[in-house]
């Protein structure tokens, strides 16, 4: 089993990493258009231009997120600093992606759903 992030840093990886996924799972789930042809990196490289935006505008919350050391999920966090647009969005994948991460990488998304319950 993998270590759980311990520090900031590695935390703000970790999520960043498990939304890329998410919003790739979600990308290529719904086949949007003008994808990369290998589809998504780690990273979140290779998504539609929509679903790169979300990823963008994202990783730039996360990066600036001072609630990161105590928060479970952007969803539970005491400051949406999400525009109301954006959540939407941010909803709709986790809608679609949540239940499919099981499918593409159970670890990931048991360690997930232990990470959100192991802060609240």
């Amino acid at each position: 089993m993998a270590k759980k992030p311990r520090t900031i840093e590695e935390r703000i990886e970790h999520e960043k990493k498990t939304l890329a996924f998410m919003v790739g799972i979600y990308c290529r789930g719904r086949k949007h258009e003008n994808r990369a042809p290998e589809g998504p990196a780690p990273d979140g490289r290779g998504l539609c231009p929509d679903c790169q935006e979300l990823v963008d505008y994202a990783f730039t919350r996360i990066d600036r997120c001072p609630h990161m050391e105590t928060k479970t999920f952007c969803s539970s966090c005491e400051t949406h600093c999400y525009s109301p647009k954006m959540r939407d969005r941010v909803r709709k994948v986790m809608a679609y992606a949540g239940p499919r991460m099981m499918l593409y990488d159970p670890a990931g998304a048991i360690r997930h759903l232990r990470d959100g319950k192991s802060r609240s």
